[in-house]
């Protein structure tokens, strides 16, 4: 058993141990199948293929190929079927052996919980074995779940197993669960319920660290093969000084595909230090060689100025005539604009001309502004080539000639400035007289407003005036009316009970009657009166009410600094005009008010 922890050894499943006896063939086929193994005189499908069971077959063989290891197990690789779904429940069977049985757990209960698996777990913790199992037995029933390396037996009915290759674990974990009961012995050392778990061994672990340690080797080779093959090449060696590589090279200098390579070759050897008394002729002639390629170079820079200037051309061509045609679309911009065509087109439309014109106006400034900078560019090139072919004639110009020439050139410049700064003064009242004409038909609906509002603010006024007098006059009546009260209070006192009930119930009414008016108080201004008359029309027209958000929006637009609370409280120092209601259900509850003074007067 030893030997065999010592290496992996093999896969394969012996089929000679596996002779043993079976009562029930369809629940044994089952829990075979469940396990990934054909049970011996069966006829069944395999889950696991024929690959895996090879005794020469080896998984890490990927390894030296750089590719990441495949683990047999892995559902959709080929080695095993796809596992069956989540929602179908896998059926346990019982399983029979030679000196032992295992029945299955009760399918309603919860499957046994696991600890979280260790990287490389090879090893498998089996608890609650029966006091008389043996390591035969169990090595009997556990190795029908792949190889076994090693078996560790504790004396307090568990033991540990370590398996060949990880994926065997699982099949051992499948086990847990299942009640293990020796032979047909109904005694409580012969039965015993197992427990299956990952178990943490240091030799899984160290051999796991080792694979990845390996699989770090092998990435790294592969990155530095990769990295090698991207790095670019190396410069060709040069080859040292002889006369016969002088030969050769010197007729290299003359032909033009090669100079380049043969230029960096002369160089290498002048700076090596391999001119002296014998060579310098040698040298002198493929430096004369070298030399006469200027005249080439020359010609071809030419080449490529006249190209450029070609190009340059064509382009300024180019730019004309996009000038030229952004100057028609802006010229039919400013004919929309006009006082005939603006009239029938509508606002938005209007709007969209508006932002269309400005830009079209700034592109066309911007390609303007870049052919002129070309044509800058190209007289003052011209000007430089005038000043280079007479260089006699600027060494006579004396320093007044200079001078006098320095100061036409600033005057000219200044009024080249001032002709500048007057044409975008131009250009701004031609903008602002534009605005103003895009501005007239908004400033006459505005001044339209403005009379409307100005004649509402006449009426509210005046109504404001009316409101105020007839205050005046109910505050008279008010102190007419306390005056009476006082008066009957005194009568009152001295009049006695048993003589005048009748008029004591009168007076009593009476002075119920202007306790109500006098518990609702009186209006403080002209501004309450005119907010009472508003809301009163305005929930007059509104039968089922209005809230008092409402209510503060249409107000908002006759006077902007009224608050809602200042509403609000208006309208509860007023009970017997205007009510509260409370309308919807849950969420949408809401309150609503309501005009009820037509409804005071129908009661009285």
């Amino acid at each position: 058993m030893a030997a065999a922890a010592d290496g992996l050894g093999s896969i394969a499943i012996d089929t000679t141990q596996l002779n043993m006896s079976v009562t029930d063939p369809t629940a044994w086929a089952t829990a075979m199948n469940n396990l990934g193994m054909v049970p011996v005189g069966l006829a069944g499908q395999q889950l696991v293929t024929d690959s895996i069971c090879v005794p020469g077959f080896d998984p890490s063989l990927s390894m030296m190929t750089g590719i990441t290891p495949i683990n047999p197990m892995i559902p959709g690789m080929g080695l095993v079927p796809p596992p069956p779904p989540t929602d179908v429940p896998v059926v346990k069977e019982i399983i029979h052996c030679k000196s032992c049985t295992l029945f299955p757990p009760n399918p309603n209960l919860p499957p046994p919980s696991t600890r979280e698996r260790p990287p490389g777990c090879k090893t498998v913790f089996v608890g609650g074995l029966p006091e008389n199992a043996t390591e035969e037995i169990i090595q009997e029933v556990f190795e029908q779940c792949g190889d076994i390396t090693a078996i560790r037996k504790s004396k307090k009915n568990f033991c540990h197993i370590r398996f060949a290759e990880e994926f065997m674990v699982d099949k051992a974990i499948y086990l847990s669960g299942y009640r293990m009961r020796l032979g047909s012995s109904t005694d409580k050392k012969d039965s015993g319920r197992l427990h299956v778990d990952f178990a943490q061994a240091r030799d899984d672990f160290y051999e796991w660290e080792c694979k990845q340690r390996m699989l770090a080797r092998e990435e790294r080779h592969r990155r530095k093969m990769e990295e090698d093959r991207l790095r670019p090449p190396s410069p060709p060696a040069i080859m040292h000084y002889s006369e016969h590589e002088a030969a050769l090279l010197a007729e290299k200098l003359k032909d033009d595909s090669k100079f380049s390579e043969a230029i960096t070759v002369l160089l290498t050897w002048i700076e090596r230090g391999e001119v002296n008394r014998r060579s310098a002729n040698q040298f002198y002639s493929m430096v004369q060689s070298a030399n006469s390629h200027v005249r080439r170079l020359m010609n071809e820079k030419a080449a490529h100025e006249q190209e450029m200037e070609q190009a340059k051309e064509s382009f300024k061509n180019a730019l004309t005539g996009i000038l030229t045609q952004f100057e028609q679309i802006v010229a039919v911009f400013n004919a929309s604009t006009r006082q005939k065509a603006w009239d029938h087109f509508s606002k938005a439309q209007r709007k969209n001309i508006d932002i269309w014109r400005k830009h079209s106006e700034e592109l066309r400034n911007a390609h303007s502004e870049q052919l002129m900078g070309i044509r800058r560019e190209e007289e003052m090139e011209m000007s430089d080539d005038d000043s280079g072919d007479n260089p006699s004639k600027k060494l006579r110009v004396d320093d007044s000639a200079l001078a006098a020439q320095a100061y036409a050139l600033k005057e000219e410049n200044d009024s080249l400035r001032w002709q500048l700064d007057a044409y975008r003064n131009e250009v701004e009242l031609l903008k602002q007289e534009k605005g103003q004409l895009f501005r007239t038909e908004e400033s006459l609906t505005k001044d339209q407003q403005l009379q409307f509002l100005q004649q509402t603010m006449q009426g509210m006024q005046q109504q404001l005036l009316s409101i105020q007098e007839e205050l005046n006059n109910k505050k008279s009546e008010l102190e007419q009316a306390k005056e009476e009260q006082t008066h009957t209070q005194a009568m009152l006192k001295v009049l006695q009970e048993q003589e005048i009930n009748v008029l004591t119930v009168a007076l009593v009414n009476q002075d119920r009657e202007k306790n109500s008016e006098k518990r609702s108080p009186g209006l403080k201004s002209e501004k309450e009166a005119l907010l009472i008359g508003i809301i009163s029309t305005f929930l007059h027209v509104h039968p089922f009410g209005a809230n008092i958000e409402y209510l503060w929006s249409y107000m908002q637009q006759l006077d902007s600094r009224i608050s809602a609370n200042e509403i609000e409280m208006l309208l509860m120092r007023l009970p017997r005009m205007f009510k509260q209601e409370f309308t919807g259900v849950g969420a949408t509850l809401e309150k609503r008010w309501k005009f009820c003074a037509f409804e005071g007067i129908k009661t009285v």
